[in-house]
Order: C-alpha cells, then structure tokens, then sequence
C-alpha cells in the first residue's frame, strides 16, 4: 500500500442519544464504518436507519464499510448470516464493502480499517488527478514571439 492515513474513530455504539449530534460529523467524513453484531437482529435492522442518515448527511461519494462482528460465536447463536450482511452491503451501492470480524479474536479487524482507509485514499488520488486533469497544462520556456505587426 505505501499510503499512510490518520484515522479519527467516534464509537456512538448505536446509541440514540448521538443520533443528533453525529449528523453534524458525517458532513466532514471521508469514510464510514457501521458495525452491527451478528446475534443481534436488532443491531442488523438498525444499519438502515444509520445508512438513511449517512445518504441524508455525508457527502454522496462517501466510502462506507458494513461491518457484521462477533463472526467467532457458534453457528446457534448467530441470527444474522454471512449473506444477509453481504446483500445488505450491495443492496446500498458498489461504494459499501464488506466485512466480518471478531473483535474478540482480532479476525478482519485490522483488515476492515484498512480496507476502509485504501478505499478513502484511492477515492481522494482519483479526485485529484481528476482535478489537475481540468487545469489547462502550462508550458514552460517558451519565449514569447517578437514578430512585428504590420500595423500601426
């Protein structure tokens, strides 16, 4: 990767009592993870409303990771399965990816930040070489032309 990206984490756990004051942190987020746990069909069917809001208040290019934790408990007590998470993802776009994790195990952890983090980065490079690709090139060095006019 060879990139290096300063990420700055606000963990709201879902609550409702930051559901107003995080509206104002998604206008500056260049990405966003949503964590949901897998035995829980509560914290699952709560992502929609968190994506209503991320559609409602961050930027539309917004890079979003969806996240299913707890992936290490027993097949039993999982209520929301590998593809149900995956369909949500892309049933909100291609810019949504992907994970489960273990928080307790440390599996994908690392994996899904820094799949968040290259997706950011290589949105932000593409963003910029589109920019500079507008600007008209400036040529250097050329002297200017000091042919006279027959005029005046």
């Amino acid at each position: 990767m060879g990139k290096k990206a300063k990420l700055q984490i606000w963990d709201t756990a879902g609550q409702e009592r930051f559901r107003n004051i995080t509206s104002a942190y998604y206008r500056g987020s260049m990405g966003i993870m949503l964590v949901y746990d897998v035995t829980d069909v509560k914290s699952f069917r709560n992502v929609g409303n968190w994506m209503r809001q991320i559609e409602l208040n961050a930027a539309p290019d917004v890079n979003v990771t969806l996240v299913g934790n707890k992936s290490d408990v027993a097949e039993a007590e999982r209520v929301v399965s590998f593809e149900q998470g995956q369909r949500l993802a892309a049933e909100h776009g291609d810019h949504v990816r992907f994970f489960e994790t273990s928080a307790r195990s440390n599996v994908n952890v690392t994996e899904a930040f820094e799949g968040l983090a290259t997706d950011v980065i290589t949105r932000l490079q593409t963003q910029d070489e589109a920019s500079l690709a507008r600007v008209a090139p400036l040529k250097l060095g050329q002297e200017e032309s000091t042919e006279k006019s027959d005029c005046c």
